[in-house]
């Protein structure tokens, strides 16, 4: 990871993005600061500048954050996007994980989770609020649904699917099993395929929803 980084805050309320800054520059590897109020002010910037985090909330005027980040991806692929969400946004929640985003975090954010969040992400991981996964574990066990899947796991997929739902990179998923980086990139992949996953933030919520790993 780098010594300092740029990150840009893209949220329609202003006072909700002045907390969020104050909570950032407590932040030691924290060097510029961006905001933008809407999606279309996120594409503006996105065209002089690339910082290495976006904090993206979901609703917005003039383009919401869904819009905005399949658009961003799409031009920059690469982009490490963690967006912004509150719990009665969580149909959103789904569309966000499709387009590509690295993490979501809940907008009561403290500072230790925002560290947390931004660490796993810089350092190639995923990352979800903790609050979130309660939220997603209680949703399922109303729906009280019993899933049926086609496809088994192997045992060292199983352990690659729980530690990347932990947040782990894949070198510290590589350091931990005493394997290659290249070796989970290939567990990965295949559970991508078993799983019709489109990236690694939606086989982690495929995973908690469907009850393959233990949060």
């Amino acid at each position: 990871m780098k010594e300092k980084i740029d990150i840009l805050i893209v949220d329609d309320h202003e006072i909700f993005r002045n907390g969020l800054k104050m909570v950032l520059g407590r932040l030691k590897y924290v060097n510029n600061i961006t905001e933008a109020d809407n999606g279309e002010a996120f594409l503006k910037i996105l065209e002089k500048s690339k910082p290495d985090i976006i904090l993206l909330d979901i609703e917005m005027p003039l383009m919401n954050g869904i819009d905005a980040a399949k658009l961003a991806l799409k031009k920059h692929p690469d982009l490490k996007i963690i967006a912004l969400t509150m719990f009665n946004e969580d149909e959103y929640v789904q569309s966000m994980i499709d387009t590509g985003v690295k993490g979501f975090l809940l907008k009561n954010i403290n500072k230790e989770a925002l560290d947390k969040a931004i660490l796993t992400v810089m350092n190639g991981g995923s990352y979800y609020s903790e609050e979130l996964f309660n939220f997603f574990t209680k949703q399922l066990n109303k729906e009280n649904k019993q899933n049926e899947f086609d496809f088994d796991l192997t045992r060292r997929e199983k352990e690659i699917l729980q530690l990347l739902c932990e947040g782990l990179s894949n070198k510290e998923i590589a350091d931990m099993l005493f394997i290659s980086e290249r070796t989970v990139v290939g567990h990965k992949s295949n559970l991508l395929s078993k799983t019709g996953c489109k990236n690694s933030m939606s086989l982690m919520s495929y995973a908690i929803k469907n009850k393959l790993v233990v949060i």
